[in-house]
């Protein structure tokens, strides 16, 4: 047998003092010393960027699976931002607790039910008149397609009519699967409503509770900042609620009363949908602004679309440059350049919902991020001085211990 060469005696003995995970390790180190800073930069932030998206992906991907339980969740925080407040006045006004959360409840249901009943009359009312001048417009929609430049004839016309009827006629597929969905798509409105009331009920009842509960799950040295943030954005919350309702409130009174002015069917219908596109800040009111000049255009010609177009730019200008910054101060900090990203971002994630949150999304967690990075937390929210545990049979011993001593006291009775 050979005796092992000196070579592989000092290897060994290496390898048994600082283990294999040292070599590596310094291995490692050899290598990174050999690469430019700005490499071992880029790829520290790399792969920490890389599990941060990962996390977010996973996050996003379980709310939109989730999306018939989370819609609701957020429309009863909404809703909540707006209704607590009130809640707090009329609790101040010397109203007994239930009192005022019923007549929260019962004014929600009575504003809802009643724009509800608003459109509802105004479409039963100018129902003949609206199918009357729906058939003037498809007659001069005729005229139109049928002069320069287009110069079609009344026989193209009715192909083309009876070519889209008879597709419509043959895909009974299409059909059935459709009815089948506006079946369970009405399911689904109908479960959404109730977990959105009963939410709003128990954020009413003891949304001061619900917090607590959430901010126990941190860790406890990260409670002090959670809680912190999250009253932070729950402010910027109620700020943003409070302040979307003014101003969606005077863009559907202007735009509405435009369109009453010139005569325009529908003009409550409108002024409906003015009013909750607005909660899209800028994209919802362009798109409702530019419903009712379609409108103007289709029943009452050019020279009342122009006028339409006109009073939807001057209400959206007087939102945009007096409103917003008026009124919203710098509760919500939000660059219009990134409301607009944001919008585009949530609609394509998630559709008209997306589209909806993602502002006010975005507006609580600018604030709550900005609120852990400037540490207010660790003097407003000062966590209690740490207490050692105490546990059983250490209480005990103790216990015994103090009653012996004032047995053997001079002045214990025996």
């Amino acid at each position: 047998m050979t005796a092992p060469r000196p070579s592989d005696r000092t290897r060994s003995a290496f390898l048994s003092r600082f283990g294999r995970s040292d070599l590596a390790t310094s291995a490692d180190h050899e290598i990174d010393r050999t690469l430019p800073r700005g490499v071992l930069l880029a790829s520290a932030w790399s792969w920490r960027l890389l599990l941060i998206g990962a996390a977010i992906a996973v996050l996003v991907f379980v709310v939109i699976q989730l999306r018939l339980i989370v819609i609701p969740v957020l429309v009863a925080i909404l809703l909540s931002a707006l209704l607590v407040p009130l809640k707090d006045l009329l609790v101040r006004a010397h109203v007994p607790r239930w009192a005022a959360i019923v007549i929260c409840m019962i004014a929600t249901f009575v504003v809802i039910s009643g724009l509800f009943f608003l459109v509802g009359q105004q479409v039963r009312a100018e129902s003949h008149e609206l199918r009357r001048q729906t058939l003037l417009a498809v007659e001069h929609l005729q005229v139109w397609l049928t002069g320069p430049p287009f110069n079609l004839t009344d026989q193209q016309i009715g192909d083309y009519v009876d070519g889209i009827t008879q597709a419509v006629q043959t895909d009974s597929k299409v059909l059935i699967s459709g009815a089948l969905s506006i079946g369970s798509t009405l399911g689904h409105v109908a479960t959404g409503l109730l977990l959105t009331l009963f939410s709003t009920l128990f954020i009413l009842i003891d949304g001061a509770g619900i917090w607590r509960w959430v901010v126990s799950v941190f860790p406890w040295r990260a409670r002090a900042a959670a809680d912190g943030a999250g009253r932070a954005g729950w402010t910027t919350l109620r700020s943003f609620v409070r302040v979307q309702i003014l101003v969606a409130s005077i863009d559907a009174l202007g735009i509405g009363v435009g369109a009453f002015l010139l005569g325009l069917p529908l003009a409550v219908p409108v002024a409906v949908l003015v009013f909750l596109g607005s909660f899209i800040p800028i994209v919802g009111a362009v798109v409702t602004g530019a419903l009712a000049v379609l409108i103007a255009l289709v029943y009452k010609g050019v020279w009342f679309a122009l006028v339409m177009l006109a009073v939807v730019l001057f209400v959206q200008q007087l939102e945009g440059h007096v409103l917003q910054p008026l009124i919203m101060g710098s509760a919500v900090k939000v660059h219009p350049l990134a409301v607009v990203l944001v919008v585009a971002a949530g609609s394509l994630l998630a559709g008209i919902p997306g589209a909806l949150f993602a502002v006010p999304i975005a507006a609580v967690l600018n604030t709550m991020i900005g609120y852990v990075a400037e540490g207010r937390w660790k003097t407003e929210h000062a966590p209690p001085p740490a207490r050692s545990p105490v546990v059983l049979w250490q209480v005990v011993p103790r216990a015994r211990a103090r009653r012996s001593g004032a047995a053997g006291s001079p002045g214990a009775r025996p």
